[in-house]
């Protein structure tokens, strides 16, 4: 018997669940995936947006620990931030340090993936040990680090007398404190970076090797003019990683200081870092200024948002160039 349906024709009833089902596999294909990536975003606006917009909130205003009473002051703290000479005296270590740190890094872990990279003995092993750095604890070995530059017993000036350099006072000087806090940003970041471009360089095909050597190349200019080209995109990325990681540094430079310096980076400023200043604003002694340490973050914030932009129109122009 026919199923008959309100007007009197029959199969319109079993039309009906059919159309639904179509309906909801088709709401189910555009809809499932939106739901598969939605707990990130939810976490992410939760633990990420929320706090960035409370900050910027906080930047506008002049609120402190001491008085907790909130005053609305708009862009004060920035226009103070501009005429700060300690801000932009952070500014200019935090970029020094960055330079000598970054640079000879990337370098020398293009090296090392390439070396790993070949049929190496115990090759596994090597490719093991390069991430040893990332499971030791970074206050551990800032604060061995820092045994290590020690005036007056560090390894390093022991090392250095031997040759007849005289001991250096590696924290009392600007550019020998940079350097000291590079050599700890390499030790961590080398291997980390290596493994990024072994992964990289295992991508490129062989017959790209085999036509070179064809050619007459021999392995240097394999790596330089195969190797290198190839990892255009993956330096790019490992360049931006690195800049925002060292416009983040603080706990090397904290902890390298002596307890005398109370978060200023030495006695004269000479290492302080973006993110230790604002340490000293926000809960430094007798500074508790939530305000200005808030407009110091949010600075801190465009500052990488500008690395970002340049990486991408760095990107943007090399894969129109390979086209």
């Amino acid at each position: 018997m026919s199923a008959v349906s309100g007007t009197g024709r029959p199969g319109e009833a079993v039309v009906a669940p059919r159309a639904r089902r179509k309906l909801l596999r088709r709401l189910d294909a555009k809809l499932s995936p939106y739901l598969f990536i939605s707990p990130f975003f939810l976490i992410f606006s939760v633990f990420g947006l929320f706090p960035l917009g409370y900050t910027a909130y906080v930047s506008l205003t002049d609120r402190t620990l001491l008085a907790p009473v909130v005053h609305f002051i708009g862009l004060h703290n920035y226009a103070l931030l501009i005429h700060d000479s300690y801000f932009w005296n952070a500014v200019e270590n935090t970029f020094g340090i960055w330079l000598l740190s970054t640079v000879p890094q990337l370098l020398l872990a293009l090296v090392i993936a390439h070396i790993l990279n070949t049929k190496l003995y115990a090759r596994t092993f090597f490719r093991m040990a390069i991430l040893l750095p990332q499971v030791t604890s970074l206050v551990a070995v800032a604060l061995i680090f820092t045994q290590l530059f020690a005036h007056d017993y560090g390894f390093v000036n022991y090392v250095f007398a031997k040759f007849g350099v005289h001991h250096i006072y590696w924290e009392s000087g600007r550019f020998s404190s940079w350097v000291a806090l590079s050599v700890m940003v390499m030790w961590r970041w080398t291997g980390y970076n290596a493994l990024i471009y072994l992964a990289a360089m295992q991508s490129i095909p062989e017959e790209l090797y085999e036509a070179a050597a064809v050619d007459g190349a021999r392995r240097f200019r394999q790596f330089i003019h195969v190797t290198v080209p190839m990892l255009r995109p993956t330096i790019l990325f490992t360049v931006i990683i690195s800049t925002i990681g060292g416009l983040q540094l603080f706990t090397e430079a904290f902890l390298f200081q002596s307890r005398t310096s109370g978060g200023t980076g030495g006695s004269g400023r000479q290492y302080q870092t973006i993110v230790m200043y604002l340490y000293e604003k926000f809960l430094g002694s007798t500074q508790f200024k939530f305000g200005y340490a808030a407009a110091i973050a949010w600075c801190l914030v465009l500052l990488i948002a500008l690395f970002g932009l340049v990486n991408y129109f760095l990107v943007s122009r090399i894969r129109s160039a390979e086209t």
